[in-house]
């Protein structure tokens, strides 16, 4: 099996880009170890501090966010980095190349429960003369992304990563390398299986009621076949789910923060994911238009997501436009 460096080789991959991701995998084994001491380190449990997004801190998102922080500021590849959990962007060296943004431990809510949890990233060109603490710098769209990815820790720790060139699996082993497992992930292209938070519904929108609605009336209703609904609530989890075998994932605009277009952050989630849906085959929308055609207006921005197997995509976007 080959390593994540060889096989970044292979593909031709920038030298300096193939640095900072070896950089990224270098934080997220130490994030990894520190979740398999659990208790034992005494990380588990909550802070008495909040986020900038209001959420309350568990003490791991503190340890993972300080963890890649610390590690992406030493880098001369990095100009700057912006976190989910830091207010604003922070700088780093102000020649680098590279912008990184980060969820440093998505699905944080499951940690206590010993659920999969996850890193989301996504690396972004520094424009000419910005500077690595500007928020402008990093209101790019989706598409201008380098690249996306995650780190899955869960029964193995799995590396999900995309260049712009397909999406590949790769598995941390006992000697602290990644290995290659799984090359050019496709999402098939249909599905039976969806996954939403349901306690939601009478806050949804009505286009999304009604296409849920005829999910759960399977063979008997307009959809025609039996439907099984997943929901783990770390996004990191869910979309590893549609990637290996397919399904829709969504997180809609819902009625208790109308004046918010969705939960999940455009910068953080939004468009790393989508970049990895993409490039499997799969779309990724904010049931509108293409969540990396979306311009963003702020670092943490939040936008509506539903994404997975294409064709299911496309049915629940037309729901929307007969509405």
């Amino acid at each position: 099996m080959q390593r994540l460096t060889q096989f970044l080789k292979q593909k031709e991959t920038p030298a300096e880009l193939i640095e900072l991701i070896n950089l990224l995998m270098a934080a997220c084994k130490e994030i990894d170890h520190k979740l398999r001491e659990g208790a034992l380190a005494g990380i588990l449990g909550a802070t008495e501090q909040e986020n900038v997004q209001g959420e309350t801190q568990k003490k791991l998102d503190v340890v993972a966010n300080d963890i890649l922080k610390l590690t992406l500021r030493e880098s001369q590849l990095v100009r700057g980095i912006a976190s989910e959990e830091e207010p604003d962007p922070v700088a780093a060296h102000p020649e680098g190349r590279f912008l990184v943004t980060f969820d440093p431990l998505d699905g944080s809510s499951n940690i206590d429960i010993n659920v999969s949890v996850g890193t989301i990233f996504s690396i972004l060109q520094a424009p000419e003369g910005s500077r690595g603490d500007d928020h402008a710098a990093f209101l790019q769209a989706g598409r201008k992304q380098v690249a996306a990815g995650y780190v899955l820790y869960g029964p193995s720790c799995l590396l999900v990563l995309t260049t712009g060139d397909g999406v590949n699996m790769f598995t941390l082993g006992h000697n602290g390398e990644f290995y290659v497992t799984r090359e050019q992930v496709q999402i098939p292209a249909t599905t039976q299986e969806f996954a939403i938070n349901m306690s939601n519904q009478r806050f949804w929108d009505a286009p999304v009621k009604r296409y849920i609605a005829d999910l759960l009336q399977g063979e008997e209703g307009p959809r025609e076949k039996r439907y099984n609904m997943r929901w783990i609530a770390s996004m990191v989890a869910e979309v590893h789910r549609i990637l290996t075998r397919g399904g829709i994932f969504m997180y809609p605009w819902d009625a208790r923060a109308p004046e918010k277009p969705g939960k999940l952050r455009l910068m953080y989630e939004g468009n790393p994911m989508s970049m990895l849906v993409e490039q499997a085959g799969g779309r990724s929308t904010n049931t509108q238009i293409d969540i990396m055609d979306v311009p963003p207006k702020a670092i943490h921005e939040r936008v509506s997501v539903a994404l997975g197997s294409k064709e299911e995509v496309e049915v629940l976007m037309q729901y929307h436009r007969e509405e």
